[in-house]
């Protein structure tokens, strides 16, 4: 379902429970060019609700299974858990994507490839990461790993 392992395992035993829509999906599944190197680059607004009550903060992971080298970073950022969050937030702390910039990097598959999926994995956790700004997506998932109360995804296309 989530395609990489990784996530899988991330969040196992938890529920599919968290609400997320992502401005910018059409209703086609495609991602519009504003969000993408094709255009501004912009982050879309990301609403996460139904986060539960004991919930201490919120981690999204943006990643495409598709890229030719593996599953690639897209955005990685956390924040301090409400009923409803939303991201790009100014509370939120953001990690180092793989194109080595902090913060949102949209879709931008290698022209020709087809159409790639863009996960948007949202995480409720029972405690805060707290990690600095710029960390790495292996730093996320070393701390936490077996701390989901419960997630949800939207997934949108993109291609070149």
């Amino acid at each position: 379902m989530l395609v990489d392992k990784r996530f899988e395992d991330l969040v196992s035993g938890a529920p599919e429970s968290l609400r997320v829509s992502v401005e910018g999906i059409g209703a086609d599944g495609r991602i519009a060019v504003e969000y993408t190197c094709d255009g501004p680059d912009r982050a879309p607004r990301v609403e996460v609700s139904g986060v539960p009550a004991d919930a201490k903060s919120v981690a999204l992971i943006m990643y495409d299974p598709d890229a030719p080298l593996g599953t690639f970073i897209h955005w990685l950022a956390y924040q301090p858990a409400a009923p409803t969050v939303s991201f790009p937030s100014p509370n939120a702390v953001e990690g180092r994507n793989d194109f080595r910039r902090i913060g949102y990097g949209g879709p931008c598959p290698p022209p020709g490839h087809g159409p790639h999926r863009y996960f948007f994995l949202v995480l409720a956790l029972d405690r805060d990461p707290g990690l600095s700004r710029g960390y790495t997506l292996n730093q996320l998932l070393n701390t936490i790993r077996g701390h989901a109360l419960a997630w949800g995804y939207a997934m949108g296309t993109y291609s070149r």
